[in-house]
């Protein structure tokens, strides 16, 4: 009887060409070279092998093909002169791109974006129910207008726990799948108002757990980031805890909560939360919602920033202008130069600590500077008191007792719809009475006596 060889498991990765556009004008944070050394390892992060990259200035995108003709027959021959499976472009291409560039560029190779890369990272690390659902209905939002009659790309059956069904070379995108090459629109936009119904269950009861965690009056400290910048690292050494991580982009999708002793019998809950990153389009925002809400939540924001990383300063700048854009700029920030271990000369940090207000250069993976971290930590949250003068409604009760029982009152004034404060809170407690801030402050000729508080 013959024996049978059994067939091995391991797979060639598949190669990737990467695909770079600089557009005059257009005011990008990380240069084309950055950009791309980014896809790159996005690239790799999803499990395939870069052999080669192209770059072109344009004054604006063809649109026909995004790059130029001349430009397209040269990327077909580089394609075909580094046995190349699948040419992924650093921009989101319209539907009517993609299908022009799969047809110029040959049925043997297939065309990626950098959103439906991304997308394929987040289906292999999304854990959670929310987390596979956000990514599941991102999937489909992006796919829905690139509807041509057959899914061929997406034939497969998804797999399910955030695991893979089919790898980007074998179907595009790893995610929801499809039972059937045939799909029409209306089956798909039912598919999605399902996903969303379903989301919202989850979120309310996520909104339930913060409600409780805000009523425990334990200040909550979000750690935010460019991707890949040592958050997880970070919240592991500091609660002893084992959330996962790998040096690759996006190794965090699923928010993560831990308790964390300070000194002096004080406590906080440090919340981990996906990366963010440069270029990331509107589909994928709903993707990053868990993640966005948290940080609303935050009594207090741990920017961490890979401070060896050659573009540090464009990485710091993309989450800053982020954190304004979801309105979260208010909240107390502590700027944590992370990966000193990782310099040349580790004094370099000190010098760049200037440029940041309330900022400590530490090594997350071995430790230094951790302590000077969490005594700035525990300062801000329980012993800094931050002015400030509020007007509260009276049905604000809970934030009226607030102030009584953490903060200090220098002047009170009762009127007839609500109640005029000037004192000091701690700095956690910002957040809260930032909606409630006096447009009118009263002088001290304004306030009589009695409500002077000794």
């Amino acid at each position: 009887m013959t024996k049978k060889i059994p067939e091995t498991t391991t797979k060639a990765k598949e190669r990737a060409f990467l695909v770079g556009v600089s557009i005059t004008g257009k005011n990008n944070i990380l240069t084309l070279e950055d950009s791309l050394s980014e896809l790159s390892l996005l690239s790799e992060t999803a499990g395939l092998s870069v052999v080669g990259q192209l770059t072109q200035n344009l004054a604006q995108p063809n649109p026909v093909t995004f790059i130029g003709s001349g430009k397209v027959l040269e990327l077909k021959a580089l394609a075909e002169e580094t046995l190349a499976e699948v040419i992924i472009f650093d921009d989101e291409l319209s539907p009517r791109h993609q299908r022009e560039l799969e047809k110029s560029l040959g049925k043997d190779v297939r065309v990626l974006d950098r959103t439906a890369l991304i997308l394929d990272i987040f289906a292999q690390h999304a854990n959670t129910s929310e987390g596979m659902l956000q990514v599941e209905l991102a999937q489909y939002e992006y796919y829905l207008p690139r509807l041509t009659g057959a899914w061929t790309h997406l034939a497969r059956q998804a797999g399910g726990g955030g695991g893979r069904s089919g790898s980007v070379g074998g179907v595009g995108l790893r995610g929801p799948g499809e039972t059937q090459l045939e799909v029409d629109r209306r089956s798909i936009r039912n598919k999605i108002s399902h996903l969303k119904k379903e989301l919202e269950k989850v979120r309310a009861h996520r909104q339930r757990y913060r409600s409780q965690r805000k009523r425990s009056r334990i200040p909550i400290v979000v750690l935010v980031g460019y991707t890949n910048s040592g958050k997880s690292t970070l919240l592991n050494n500091i609660s002893n805890s084992d959330v996962y991580v790998a040096d690759q982009l996006f190794a965090t999708l699923d928010p993560t909560t831990r308790r964390v002793e300070l000194q002096g019998g004080y406590q906080a809950l440090f919340t981990d939360t996906v990366g963010f990153i440069q270029k990331l389009p509107t589909t994928l925002v709903a993707a990053f919602q868990a993640t966005l809400e948290e940080i609303a939540e935050a009594d207090l924001l741990l920017h961490i920033i890979d401070i060896s990383h050659p573009n540090s300063q464009g990485h710091a700048k993309s989450v800053i202008e982020t954190l304004k854009n979801i309105d979260a700029s208010q909240i107390p920030i502590i700027t944590v130069l992370n990966k000193i271990d990782k310099l040349t000369a580790p004094e370099n940090a000190q010098k760049i600590i200037a440029d940041f207000p309330s900022s400590v250069a530490i090594s997350a993976f071995y430790g230094d500077g951790l302590p000077l971290m969490m005594d700035l930590i525990r300062n801000v949250l329980f012993e800094n008191l931050i002015p400030i003068e509020v007007r509260l409604p009276y049905n604000q009760g809970q934030l009226i007792s607030l102030f009584h029982e953490t903060g200090q009152i220098e002047r009170i004034e009762n009127e007839r719809n609500d109640v005029l404060i000037k004192g000091r809170i701690p700095g956690r407690l910002l957040a809260q009475f930032n909606p409630w801030l006096a447009t009118e402050p009263f002088t001290d000729s304004e306030v009589p006596d009695e409500t002077v508080v000794e």
